[in-house]
């Protein structure tokens, strides 16, 4: 099943995503569940959240590896929510 975590960043945390960045990445391949994510960007181009596609079995799977994500974990978003979601348009033709 599919999900995707929504994220905004707290005010002025560039340097916390920056200082837990290599982590998060480093747990983005260990789970593997990616589909695909990045960062949302502010009027000045700053990372400033983050929009991230991944499977996970059911509902509960999806929050607890959300928890686990070391920009979670470091308090990086101001606020966060994981929804299911649909794919219904596909024009690339990417796997999901």
């Amino acid at each position: 099943m599919l999900f995707v975590v929504i994220a905004t960043d707290k005010p002025n945390s560039h340097d916390l995503r920056m200082a837990t960045r290599e982590a998060h990445f480093a747990y983005a391949k260990e789970t593997g569940v990616i589909k695909l994510g990045g960062p949302f960007l502010d009027a000045n181009g700053e990372m400033a959240g983050s929009l991230i596609l991944f499977e996970a079995d059911d509902v509960d799977s999806a929050r607890a590896w959300h928890t686990n994500d070391p920009y979670v974990k470091a308090g990086l978003f101001g606020h966060s929510e994981v929804r299911p979601w649909k794919l219904t348009f596909n024009p690339i033709g990417a796997e999901f």
